[in-house]
C-alpha cells in the first residue's frame, strides 16, 4: 500500500511525524497539499519564537505531500535542495503549510511551499525545493 494510499485510511497516523507535531492533513491532490498545525511552547526557541526549522520541516511535508499525489506507483522521491527566507516569527496560533509541485519530470521535480497563519493569512516563510524522482 502505498503513502497517499494510507493516508486516505488512517490520515495523519500515516506519518509519525505528523502524529509528533500534532500535524492535521487538510487536503491534498493535483499536485497541491495543505498541512495544518497548532504552535505549542514546547516548540518555541529560547525567545520565545516558533523554532525555524518547524517551518522548514511543515513546509517540506507539505511540499512532499503535493509531489506524492503526482508519483506513479513506482516512483519515489528524495530532495536534492531546499530552500527557505523566513518573513515573521510566531508563538501562538495555527500555521498553514500549502506545496504546490511547479514541474515534475521524469527525474527531476521542483516544487514550492509557504507558511502562513491561520488567523490572518499572514505570510511567515516561503521554501522553494527539487527533488530527484527515483523509479525502482
Amino acid at each position: 500500500m502505498g503513502y497517499i494510499d494510507e493516508l486516505k485510511r488512517v490520515g495523519r497516523d500515516a506519518n509519525p511525524f505528523f502524529k509528533l507535531m500534532g500535524i492535521d492533513v487538510d487536503e491534498y491532490g493535483d499536485g497541491r497539499a495543505r498541512l495544518s498545525m497548532e504552535v505549542r511552547p514546547d516548540m518555541l526557541n529560547g525567545a520565545g519564537w516558533l523554532q525555524g526549522g518547524i517551518y522548514v520541516a511543515l513546509a517540506d511535508e507539505a511540499i512532499a505531500l503535493a509531489l506524492y499525489t503526482l508519483l506513479a506507483e513506482n516512483e519515489r522521491i528524495a530532495t536534492i535542495d531546499e530552500h527557505t527566507s523566513f518573513m515573521k516569527g510566531v508563538s501562538t496560533g495555527t500555521i498553514v503549510a500549502t506545496g504546490r509541485v511547479v514541474r515534475k519530470g521524469r527525474r527531476v521535480a521542483f516544487a514550492d511551499g509557504e507558511v502562513r497563519s491561520a488567523a490572518d493569512d499572514t505570510l511567515l516563510s516561503r521554501t522553494s525545493t527539487s527533488f530527484a524522482v527515483i523509479e525502482g
